[in-house]
């Protein structure tokens, strides 16, 4: 939560609410569950760790003035290195899937590159994992859990194709992150 909280900072300074709404927008039905308490318990703790400043609105519309947080040069490092590094062979896809969340929202990161990394790890692993199921009996108890990992990784991959049609369909032809 925190490297999201900290990516969608990166777009632009913001509060509380408006990080939680922004998130919950992002992950639709999923989002509906995020607790508001999740987001100023991570700004805290971001705040701790120096990561985050927080300020004051100058002069609200309407109501109090609320905290508006920004990152700090160590935030903005953080998440640069976030954004760049691999998922890993066992990453879990909820993650991965907010990650490419705050790189469309911060456009700290090309959603379409962060798919298509994913997806040439998922493919090594795949085919790692046949290889290793050859070499034993598919009626064995490795042979079965071989199997299970294959299709799992199958799955994953169909997703990241359904990840791709919808980032390519946002992205216009010929296009990228940084050709504003």
């Amino acid at each position: 939560m925190q490297d999201v909280v900290l990516a969608l900072l990166a777009k632009e300074p913001s509060h509380g609410y408006d990080l939680r709404r922004r998130l919950a927008a992002a992950l639709g039905p999923l989002g509906e569950t995020l607790n508001a308490g999740q987001i100023y318990v991570t700004l805290t703790r971001l705040e701790k760790a120096g990561l985050v400043v927080q300020d004051r609105e100058d002069a609200p519309v309407r109501g109090p003035r609320r905290k508006v947080y920004a990152l700090t040069a160590a935030g903005q490092e953080r998440v640069a290195t976030w954004m760049a590094e691999s998922a890993g062979p066992k990453a879990d896809m909820t993650e991965f899937h907010l990650k490419l969340v705050a790189a469309a929202e911060s456009g700290l990161a090309d959603p379409l590159s962060l798919v298509d990394a994913r997806r040439r790890e998922l493919l090594r692993g795949l085919a790692e994992a046949q290889h290793a199921a050859l070499a034993h009996d598919t009626d064995s108890e490795a042979g079965l859990l071989l199997e299970g990992i294959a299709l799992r990784m199958q799955a994953d991959l169909r997703w990241l194709e359904a990840c791709g049609r919808l980032w390519s369909a946002r992205t216009p032809r010929g296009k990228g992150m940084g050709d504003g």
